[in-house]
């Protein structure tokens, strides 16, 4: 039941719901703490109501990816990306332009990563180690993944890289680097500002893309 309404809450509002709790767990608990009826207590809802929207581990799991997918794909709104509508729009940008816009777009994203979607991020550790052990879920979290990596490719090339792809690659491991960095590793007490971020990103920039 909704616990504010009580009322059962619709199906795919009730499908956010247990995928929400179970990145939570995850979160939390780590993959041990990660079973139906812990997110059935977790979310308030009748026991069994995990079971009837993923029935196997596997398809608890795979509704986790999808939700993370989800989540991460609305950290930053498509006006927030380069190439948005602008008034000026019609021009082709100047190459310091483009790079300073995804060195913005970059840094916002990983600050607000790192300042309001910590738990996402642990969440997203704990199902990518899970996905090497298997291969369904693999599969489903490499999917998910190309929600980003595509969209850093396009920027790269639209900011003049000879070599998008292999750029991507190495901006997308950057970006995953200072991720684990400031939320697990070595430098998880205090959260980069975000000019540092942008610093950052556009030094990067600068060492691909001008020779």
């Amino acid at each position: 039941m909704d616990s504010r309404s009580g009322r059962a809450p619709a199906p795919a509002t009730r499908r956010q719901l247990i995928a929400d709790t179970a990145l939570t767990l995850l979160a939390e608990c780590g993959m041990r703490g990660l079973t139906h009826r812990a997110v059935d207590e977790a979310a308030g809802l009748p026991q069994g109501s995990t079971s009837n929207l993923a029935r196997t581990r596997a398809a608890l799991l795979e509704t986790a990816v999808r939700r993370l997918a989800e989540r991460e794909a609305a950290v930053l709104t498509p006006r927030e990306l380069p190439g948005a509508p602008t008034q000026g729009a019609g021009t082709a940008p100047r190459p310091d332009d483009a790079v300073a816009a995804v060195a913005g777009a970059v840094s916002l994203a990983l600050h607000r990563y790192l300042s309001r979607h910590r738990q996402l991020l642990i969440a997203r550790y704990e199902l990518a180690l899970e996905a090497t052990r298997r291969p369904e879920l693999r599969a489903v979290y490499d999917r998910a993944g190309r929600a980003f990596r595509e969209p850093m490719t396009a920027m790269l090339a639209a900011a003049g890289s000879a070599e998008p792809e292999r750029h991507a690659l190495s901006m997308v491991a950057w970006c995953d680097g200072v991720l684990f960095s400031c939320t697990a590793g070595q430098f998880h007490a205090a959260v980069p500002t975000r000019d540092a971020l942008r610093t950052s990103c556009a030094e990067l920039l600068d060492g691909m893309l001008r020779r």
